[in-house]
């Protein structure tokens, strides 16, 4: 066995979709994130998100590439004629604004993204309303899982 070497965080190997609903953060109405990992040196995180009704998600940008993996359903951006599917990869480019929504004919889907820097929601008139990142993500975790008994560690598992 090659020794590990303690300056580097750990490896992760989880279940993406719990056994364990109470994993799931919520974030909005009818949208949940499951965090897989959380990287607080570069700002990046990977989770699921879980979305149970159809319409608006978000409207955001990113500064960053971001890149996704359709695991179930299928959602769409308002400013772009593709729809991604189950079993479809996607990636937005740093700086686009896009308007997600899951389709009407569609209440459900959940989608592994990978993202590093922030997500900034905007209005209609690309005015920033709020923001998310590494250290958001965790805040919620924390509350979250406190809340539901996990206990405000149980996020530790998936910061890097």
């Amino acid at each position: 066995m090659i020794p590990v070497s303690q300056d580097y965080p750990s490896e992760i190997a989880v279940a993406a979709e719990p056994a364990d609903e109470r994993v799931w953060v919520p974030q909005a109405p009818n949208v949940w994130f499951r965090p897989l990992m959380i990287n607080t040196v570069v700002g990046q995180w990977c989770n699921l998100l879980k979305v149970t009704a159809s319409g608006v998600v978000s409207r955001h940008r990113h500064p960053g590439a971001v890149f996704g993996y359709v695991i179930a359903g299928r959602w769409h951006y308002h400013e772009h004629e593709w729809v991604a599917e189950t079993g479809h990869f996607v990636y937005e480019p740093p700086g686009e604004i896009h308007t997600l929504a899951v389709p009407p004919d569609c209440d459900y889907m959940i989608t592994m993204f990978n993202i590093t820097g922030a997500m900034v929601y905007v209005d209609a008139d690309g005015n920033q309303t709020g923001y998310e990142d590494a250290f958001t993500k965790i805040d919620m975790c924390r509350a979250h899982y406190e809340r539901v008994g996990l206990g405000r560690e149980y996020v530790d598992q998936f910061i890097r």
